[in-house]
């Protein structure tokens, strides 16, 4: 029995593993923190024609500074609110339970 409860409990550490390691929240927010960064360092020596055509706005600057802004905030609420792993399913008893009707079935 000590076995069975040894490879459970393993199997539920792996299950949380790769609930974190799979959380969406990670992938965008480090996908939006690497573009921000590309764009933030095109937008820091815009040339004369750039300004021109955005009509005077560092729009890349303002745009790479924007999704900085957003990737760190799906980091930061990654690491405040780790992803768990989804329950584990429910005994037999409580599926044989479902399925009879219950007193005010008719």
């Amino acid at each position: 029995m000590s076995d069975l409860h040894k490879e459970v409990s393993e199997l539920e550490r792996k299950s949380a593993t790769a609930a974190r390691l799979f959380d969406i929240r990670r992938i965008i927010g480090g996908l939006f923190v690497v573009y921000g960064v590309i764009v933030t360092i095109a937008g820091l020596s815009p040339s004369d024609a750039d300004l021109k055509k955005a009509e005077g706005v560092h729009i890349n600057l303002w745009t790479g500074l924007a999704m900085l802004a957003l990737g760190l905030f799906f980091l930061v609420w990654m690491k405040l609110r780790p992803a768990e792993a989804p329950a584990a399913p429910e005994a037999e008893p409580e599926r044989a339970r479902e399925r009879e009707p219950g007193p005010d079935a008719g």
